[in-house]
């Protein structure tokens, strides 16, 4: 197999990646104080240690000195605790005594400030799940968007946006089915927008791989049939999206359709330098002129997004230095094949755009797979026995209010560079 990143750093072409992406989740604190029911020096460190350790990785999510073992770390250490709460201690199938004993809130990524809630820590240990996959998607644009990205940064992009894909799978596949309440639709559990998520990530890791594979001058038949499964992620994760509300939706189509057009135009480009060197240039001529036409279009939907208003960062897309490298090479490509079909060639340019069949042998992302940690070791037989059910209070004030606002999370400002972003090199 063909290795994206391993090569002599000289003369590389820095390449730039600009990523739409929504917000994290907010949740409302938790104080895990079961006053009666949890008794006993080993009930009262787990309560404690569940509310230290779920607080330590709410802030780590907004802390722009967090990294990828950092994270690993402080969502490991909470969700071994939380399992306590989900599992038996035996390992049968049988479900924890106390899955149900705490109420959770959550907001979605699309949908604004009113929670979900449900009684069931399993919803907990999805919700916080789905911000971890988002952090590492967030980490990964953040360290896209820097000046003078390292060769070991680029790869660290490119494995963050596989976790993630990892993430969300494993929560899709094993966790939201086991839910007592059913995703409500529109909602970040539901299969569409974690559908969508998955391909947004897989399609931006291979972003990443197209970027190494022109830098490294690989042949153009290649390139061309990365960026084509690209394109098609790209328009599948609009698919997944379609039929969903346009209030809050809208902007993030508008990303998915941009890059699909955007990523289709490179495939015809690079399709493109294959006729010509196949001595096809009017084909080529046809190839390029296509490109042309969707990097077109492409421009145009980058001004409509900056215009959407919904969830996501308000930026041009169209004057990053990404999008305006493709322009360059599209227009100096086409020229080429013209002058050498005025010159050598003299063959007629073919009135419909040549059909895109191609499929990349090399370079497609997957998903990196993901597990939960196992139950600490903290919770023992004894652990669980201290706590006692029958002590809860009769009148549970834990039941959710229907419309109780939680605060949004404060997220760092970043914007992309403008004439600056990720080297893959």
């Amino acid at each position: 197999m063909i290795s994206y990143f391993f090569v002599c750093r000289e003369h590389l072409e820095k390449m730039t990646h600009w990523f739409h992406r929504n917000p994290l989740k907010a949740t409302a604190p938790v104080s895990f104080n079961y006053y009666g029911v949890a008794s006993g020096p080993a009930a009262s460190k787990i309560c404690s240690d569940l509310r230290s350790s779920r607080a330590r990785l709410l802030e780590l999510f907004t802390d722009l000195s967090c990294n990828p073992e950092m994270m690993k770390n402080a969502a490991d250490s909470y969700f071994s605790l939380l399992q306590g709460f989900i599992n038996s201690l035996d390992e049968s199938t049988q479900e924890s005594k106390l899955r149900y004993i705490q109420n959770f809130k959550w907001t979605d990524t699309l949908q604004g400030q009113v929670p979900s809630a449900q009684q069931d820590a399993v919803f907990e240990l999805i919700s916080m799940g789905f911000n971890v996959a988002l952090w590492y998607t967030k980490y990964a644009s953040r360290l896209a968007g820097k000046e003078n990205v390292t060769e070991d940064e680029a790869k660290e992009v490119h494995r963050s946006l596989k976790i993630a894909a990892g993430i969300f799978k494993h929560l899709k596949e094993s966790h939201i089915p086991k839910l007592i309440t059913p995703a409500e639709k529109g909602r970040d559990l539901e299969a569409r927008l974690i559908d969508a998520y998955i391909i947004q990530c897989q399609a931006e890791a291979q972003e990443v791989t197209i970027a190494r594979a022109i830098e490294l001058k690989h042949a153009p038949g290649l390139i061309a049939a990365l960026a084509y499964e690209t394109a098609n992620f790209y328009q599948k994760a609009d698919h997944t999206l379609s039929s969903l509300e346009p209030a809050y939706s809208a902007k993030w189509r508008k990303y998915l359709l941009l890059k699909m057009c955007f990523y289709t135009a490179y495939a015809y480009c690079y399709h493109g330098q294959t006729l010509l060197a196949s001595d096809k240039c009017g084909e080529a001529i046809r190839s390029l002129q296509e490109a042309e036409k969707l990097y077109a279009k492409a421009e145009a939907l980058c001004k409509e997004y900056g215009e959407t208003k919904g969830p996501g960062p308000t930026v041009k897309p169209s004057g990053h230095l990404f999008f305006r490298k493709l322009g360059n090479l599209v227009k100096n490509t086409l020229e080429k094949c013209q002058r050498e079909n005025g010159f050598i060639y003299f063959q007629k340019v073919p009135t419909e755009a040549p059909q895109l069949e191609l499929k990349a042998n090399y370079g497609l992302v997957e998903p990196v797979p993901f597990e939960f940690p196992p139950t600490s070791a903290h919770w023992t037989p004894e652990t669980l026995a201290a706590f006692d059910l029958t002590k809860r209070p009769k009148e549970d004030s834990t039941k959710p209010k229907p419309e109780e606002v939680v605060k949004p999370v404060k997220e760092p400002d970043i914007k992309p560079q403008k004439d600056t972003g990720c080297s893959i090199s």
